[in-house]
């Protein structure tokens, strides 16, 4: 028999198994197991045969749980076995994954030994001591021997030791025939479980050979089979096969175990952290590539810890009411980062013993559906006691038929007899032993397996009992057929063998492949073995910065090659919206990124078959700038809050914090990025959005910040209180107490008020308390007086609300309300008033009305008999004396209090006519009247004037200003043209309209003309400077009638519009430049036309801006520690004459600038104290009025500084003494104010020490009057008169103290106009000293008269 080869190992690290040849014998190789059972007590060993040869047991050395090595188990040695027909030799086995290194060997006495063989037909192992330990361990070698045609039988008995020791057994036993494969729906079943263990159960020890992982119910798999294909020669199957290193991070493995059905079991893996930066990955696997991470629910629980003390990680797998289906081979794999180990064990699940018969139609009917048990046995049915019911049909041996039918029969077999669980007939179907046939048609079939490297030859052979069959082969399925241009499949003969040639195999010749000799048909598979692909030129490492183009290339052995590349050992993702691209051409392979991060650093690698290529990539980023930082913000409750900024670069992501915590997306939240704009977005903002925001760009500690205010305008919810048109009726002398809902984010504050009062909370009767959402109103005893409208208004940040309710008292009537005087005349008024609003319940009868004046408090009634009207004309009063009225209202119930006294009036007549009435201006569609105040103007004062006018001929007097106006000037406006017309004009006071003043001549409507008059400016006759950048805004007033026409000419062209803004007006010229350039710089003319008459002025403009560096600097000259310097003016000075030079220097070690000079106004220059030794560059700013350049023009060489004999002493100076006393350079002025108006005192004062400035009134210090205003900078002093009436009229003086001494100036301040004498009167001032203040008024006016 050949000896079998091993298949390529799995992508996942693991070994796949193979199945024996079967081309001589029928079974397929026995399996190997050691058994170790213990003797019976005080029986002595039988011996049989030659003297023993001693044994020697390897013990493995104990391992403490935890430990990085999982404790092996027993393997036992022996010597030269006495078997006759034994050849072979077995040779210690490599280690797998999941092995342990070997253990130290402890020799011990030797024990009796049994040795059997069973199974006579098939072949014997030994098992036989190696050397002494040689430095590799060798490869398991099976070879095969010649078949005894007895078994063979070898007891060894050596000489009886003092206590009885275990027996070691080494029994060979078949396994079950191989599968077809057309069984694969039942790969996974479970082997046929053992017996029950007892006392004296044999254990078994495996010794792993190279198939002794493959399951009986996998021989017949596509990737469980041995293959021996001729594309590898017999010698080398005696050469070990290179195993790809494991990375051991497992120091705990699962170890296999067996529980019976319905019993929990766990198994443990354990990883050690101590050198692992994160947690490794672990998958649980059932057979080859079921994912146990899928299956987790109520049968199987997975389950991590890690402890923090040890470092170690500890992944266990929790098996709970295993069932039948859950015995096979299991593997646990870990993962992390490039390093990756695994461990297979298998899990043996036991039955329950069944004493009962089973019938097997019965037995494989599933139980009822959706229980968790469907598709097992259906054993509960089973157990029951119930009589079978009569079956018509005849009793029929299933398992003979399906032992007998083909495997795609098994279906239809289940279908026909009524089993249901064909998966559950399959098991132990499996378990039973399958009898071959022997083939009519081939002497020799098909291997079940080959195996050929890419590009190799292989050949198929069979041998035919019959040569003379037709024979055919397939691939696939489909017929191969002979082509005579092509040399892929070529078919021999030699004598009964048939071959099948296949040449250059490529990967699309790993297929199935069959051949059919008339009926019979043997299969076989294919595996072309891949070469590896070879890395031939390394990836460079790149360093670059955010937002470049990283290209990274890699050269292999093979072109069109699957290659894989990966970042940190994780695959790069290179779909379609992935941000890396994957280029290939011929052997060349790129991976592009065309706009590099932050986070693309790290180590890229491209994986091929035969090796790994690493690089370094770095990103570092771009300095951040901010354009645009975040903005405080206050939002309403509920509005959309939108926060923005902007920075550079423009593609580097960040995350938003609320007040530390991280901002995630979601539906209300939105987060948004557009290259160099963050925008933060929340569709409706709550109470819980407030805070301090903060954007933190990735990879930067910079950081931008604002702060969020929520608000919620107040809102007052009366609709709760359920009160008819919000009117709360309470009778008198009891409690009321209202309770109002309110809302508001801040809390808002709460104002109660009943018209102008405002309710405490502190109020001892009525009184208003606020709580955090209602407010409320409490009465102990309700009165009359507390029937109206209360007001509550609710004030916070984000406004302002308001509400009223009508608090109703069955009492007397109120007050009715403050009477009206409507009227007054010299001796008498009229009045009316309202009725009170609560009547008390009862209709009002009528009123008493009393009367007093203003000075006294004693009322007098003026009427006895109730007054039924709302109105009244008290008569017989003083006039000029001020009076007040009030109103009581009278019921069925009593008379009210007293409403509020009227406002105080003064019984006045009219004024007299005013004077002096004139023209004073006409144009084409006005007049301009001038007039005189009246001459009499009495007790009520004087309110304004109304200025009224006709067409001649006609009486149709129109009034012209819709408003009274105080002036004594006033311009009628929208007059048609060359009319007459006359005018006249009224004075108005409290008593009414006073006898018009006509003018006696008619007036004709047509302008005069007046040539024009340009009023230049102070500060336009002079060049107007501005820098570049600030905005023009002059304005040129004019004189001239009819309205003049203006025209502007830059250097004598017209200006242009689009880069210089003019508005023309009635009175005045406005040249407007929003952004002021250089080329605005020049004269401007103005030229204003009034028909043949023309004004001209030139306005001088000049734009200045930024001079640029000087043209050339070199160094002239260097001596001691001086330098001499020159340069030459800059080429652009700006517009502007250059006004000095900036002069810095740097040492050459340093190059840090500082400044020698500034202000500087030569071209040239010696810079002295230079330190001996060091050596200087120099460079030089321009600069003019509006500032330094923005460049500098740097020396081309340097100065270095040598140290000479010769030293410089510098002369001594004398500072000047600059102290001097007081002394006012610009004095206090005598000034006219306004009333009514601010006024300013002005003076400047020159001292040092800087003195301490006073300012007086009538030589009484001014201290702490809110009325006045102070202020004092760089010398000028300011006293600012809010305000002023003509109280505040008199001497100031300004008075400046020092340590040197003082100096005192004064002026007069003369306050025109103020208040009229009704002003007076109603502010309550006493008549004489109302007179007083007219005649000081007069005396003012008469000087300027």
């Amino acid at each position: 028999m050949p000896e079998p080869t091993k298949k390529d190992e799995m992508s996942n690290g693991e070994k796949e198994s193979v199945a024996p040849d079967s081309s001589e014998a029928p079974m397929p190789t026995p399996e190997i197991s050691l058994e170790v059972s213990p003797p019976p007590p005080e029986q002595p060993v039988e011996t049989e045969g030659k003297d023993p040869q001693p044994i020697e047991v390897i013990k493995p050395e104990p391992v403490e749980n935890g430990s990085k090595e999982p404790e092996p188990e027993a393997v036992v040695v022996g010597a030269k076995e006495q078997v006759e027909s034994v050849n072979s030799e077995v040779k210690e086995e490599a280690p797998s994954p999941c092995s342990p290194p070997p253990p130290a060997t402890v020799k011990e006495e030797a024990e009796p030994v049994v040795t059997e063989v069973n199974q006579p037909p098939e072949p014997v192992v030994t098992v036989v001591t190696p050397p002494p330990p040689p430095p590799p361990p060798p490869e398991p070698v099976v070879t095969e021997v010649t078949q005894p045609p007895e078994p063979v039988v070898t007891v060894v008995t050596p000489p009886p030791p003092p206590p009885p020791e275990p027996v070691v057994t080494v029994q060979v036993t078949p396994p079950p025939p191989p599968a077809d494969k057309d069984d694969d729906g039942t790969t996974n079943t479970p082997s046929p479980p053992p017996p029950p263990e007892d006392a004296n159960t044999v254990k078994k020890l495996s010794i792993e050979l190279p198939n002794d992982s493959v399951h009986v119910s996998a021989m017949g798999r596509k990737d469980s089979v041995w293959s021996l294909g001729e594309g590898q020669a017999p010698e080398d199957l005696d050469k070990p096969v290179d195993t790809p290193p494991l990375s051991s991070l497992l120091i705990e493995r699962p170890q296999g175990g067996s529980i019976t059905v319905g019993g929990d079991i766990s198994f443990v893996a354990k990883v050690e952290a101590q050198d692992l930066l994160r947690k490794p990955t672990i998958k649980w696997f059932k057979g080859k590539w079921m994912d146990l991470a899928s299956k987790t629910g109520k049968h199987l629980q997975l389950k991590e810890t890690f402890d923090r003390r040890t470092k170690i990680h500890t992944f266990e797998m929790h098996i709970i009411k295993a069932k039948d289906n859950y015995a096979g081979n299991y593997r646990c794999e870990v993962t992390y980062k490039d390093k990756f180990d695994s461990c297979s064990f298998d899990l043996e699940v036991k039955e329950l013993e069944q004493s009962q018969s089973v019938d097997i139609r019965s037995a494989f009917k599933r139980s009822s559906e959706g229980h968790e048990d469907a598709g097992d046995l259906d054993f509960s049915g089973l157990l029951k006691h119930r009589e079978p019911k009569q079956d018509e049909t005849p009793e029929v041996d299933v398992w003979e038929i399906l032992k007998s039918a083909r495997p795609d029969q098994y279906e239809k077999i289940a279908f026909e007899y009524g089993i249901t669980d064909l998966r559950g007939l399959l098991k132990r179907l499996k378990k039973t032993k399958k009898e071959e046939k022997k083939s009519e048609a081939f002497a020799k079939k098909l291997d079940p397996a080959y195996q050929v490297d890419k590009g190799g030859k292989i050949r198929l052979v069979v041998d035919l009992a019959d040569p003379t069959v037709e024979l055919k082969w397939y691939k696939n399925g489909q017929e191969i057929r002979p082509t005579p241009n092509q040399r892929k499949f070529i078919f021999e003969q030699k004598g009964t063998q048939r071959i099948l040639v296949i040449n250059n195999c490529g990967l699309n010749d790993d297929a199935a492949y069959s051949v059919a000799a008339g009926e019979e048909k043997c299969t076989t598979e294919l595996f072309v073995k891949e070469l590896p692909v070879k890395i031939t030129k390394e990836i460079e490492a790149v360093k670059t910065t955010v937002n470049e183009r990283i290209e990274l290339e890699c050269e292999v052995s093979e072109e069109g090659a699957q290659v894989k590349w990966c970042k940190n050992g994780v695959e790069v993702p290179t779909g379609p919206r992935s941000r890396y691209r994957v280029k290939s051409e011929g052997l060349k392979h790129w991976l592009i990124i065309d706009d590099a991060s932050k986070e693309d650093t790290g180590t890229f690698s491209l994986m091929a078959s035969g090796g790994t290529s690493e690089a370094k990539v770095q990103v570092e980023l771009k300095p951040l700038k901010i354009i645009q930082d975040l903005q405080d913000m206050t939002v309403l409750l509920g509005q959309p809050l939108k926060m923005h900024c902007e920075i550079f670069p423009g593609n580097v992501p960040g995350r938003w914090y609320r007040n530390g915590q991280l901002i995630q997306s979601n539906d209300r939240i939105n987060i948004l990025q557009r290259a160099k704009n963050h925008r933060l977005e929340i569709v409706n903002s709550t109470i819980h959005d407030a805070g301090d925001y903060t954007f933190v760009p990735e990879g930067y500690t910079q950081s931008l910040c604002a702060k969020v205010h929520i608000v919620d305008p107040p809102r007052v919810h009366l609709e709760s209180l359920n009160f008819p048109d919000n009117t709360v009726t309470i009778v008198a002398g009891n409690k009321l107490r209202v309770e109002i809902p309110i809302s508001g984010e801040p809390a808002p504050r709460v104002v109660w008020m009943k018209g102008e009062r405002v309710i405490l909370d502190s109020g001892h009767r009525v009184r208003a308390e606020t709580f955090s959402d209602y407010t409320s109103l409490t009465i102990d005893i309700a009165e009359k007086e507390d029937t109206g409208n209360y007001k509550i208004v609710l004030q916070n940040e984000a406004g302002e609300a308001g509400a009223s309710i009508k608090v109703k008292v069955v009492d007397i009537p109120d007050p009715p309300e403050v009477p009206l005087v409507t009227e007054v005349g010299g001796d008498w008024c009229s009045m009316t008033w309202e009725p009170p609003i609560y009547d008390g319940g009862s209709p009002i009868l009528g009123y008493f009305i009393e009367r007093k004046k203003k000075q006294s408090s004693r009322w007098m009634r003026l009427n006895f008999d109730l007054n039924k009207e709302t109105t009244f004309e008290p008569k017989k009063m003083i006039e000029g004396v001020p009076y007040e009225v009030r109103v009581f209202a009278v019921n069925a119930i009593g008379v009210s209090k007293p409403s509020e006294p009227s406002k105080a009036f003064v019984p006045l007549a009219v004024t007299s006519e005013p004077t002096m009435l004139v023209v004073d201006d006409v144009t084409d569609t006005t007049v301009t009247m001038k007039w005189r105040p009246p001459e009499t103007i009495g007790a009520a004062g004087l309110d304004g004037y109304l200025v009224e006018y006709c067409i001649e001929g006609s009486d149709d007097w129109r009034v012209t200003n819709k408003e009274l106006t105080e002036k004594t000037k006033y311009t009628i406006t929208g007059l048609p043209p060359e009319a007459k017309i006359l005018v006249r004009v009224r004075a108005i006071n409290a008593a009414g309209a006073s006898t018009p003043r006509t003018l006696q001549h008619s007036i004709l409507v047509k302008e005069v003309i007046e040539p024009p008059k340009i009023r230049i400016p102070r500060h336009l006759k002079q060049t107007y400077t501005r820098k570049v950048g600030e905005a023009v805004n002059l304005v040129i007033p004019f004189m001239g009638k009819p309205r003049p026409k203006v025209s502007w000419l830059k250097e004598g062209q017209t200006v242009d519009p689009t880069q210089v803004t003019i508005r023309n007006t009635d009175c005045d010229s406005i040249i407007f430049i929003r952004k002021a350039e250089r080329k605005h710089s020049g004269k401007y003319d103005m030229k204003v036309e009034v028909e043949n008459h023309v004004d001209t002025a030139i306005i001088d403009i000049q734009i200045v801006d930024l001079p640029g560096p000087p043209q050339c600097v070199k160094i002239d000259e260097v001596w001691g520690g001086n330098v001499a310097l020159d340069w030459t003016p800059p080429k652009d000075n700006g517009n502007a004459a250059i006004t000095g030079y900036t002069i810095q220097k740097a040492d050459k070690k340093t190059m840090e600038w500082y400044t020698c000079i500034e202000h500087y106004h030569r071209t040239c220059i010696t810079i002295t104290e230079l330190v001996v030794g060091n050596e200087y560059f120099f460079r030089i700013y321009s600069e003019n009025m509006v500032g330094l350049s923005e460049g500098a023009t740097q020396t081309k060489d340097s100065a270095l500084i040598v140290k000479e004999g010769m030293q410089l002493k510098n002369p001594e100076y004398i500072d000047h003494d600059f102290k001097e006393p007081p002394k006012f350079t610009q004095p206090l002025i005598n000034t006219f104010a306004i009333a009514g108006y601010n006024a300013t005192l002005n003076c400047s004062v020159r001292a040092n020490p800087r003195p301490k400035v006073i300012w007086m009134k009538n030589k009484i210090a001014i201290i702490d009057d809110p009325r006045y205003r102070m202020f004092s900078n760089q010398g000028v002093c300011t006293l600012e008169i809010r305000k002023p009436s003509p109280y505040d009229g008199g001497m100031y003086s300004c008075k400046a103290i020092n340590d040197l001494g003082d100096a005192l100036v004064e002026c007069k301040l003369e306050v025109k106009g103020g208040f009229t004498f009704s002003e007076l009167m109603q502010r309550g001032v006493p008549l004489h000293l109302i007179d007083k203040y007219m005649s000081e008024t007069k005396v003012v006016e008469q000087p300027e008269k």
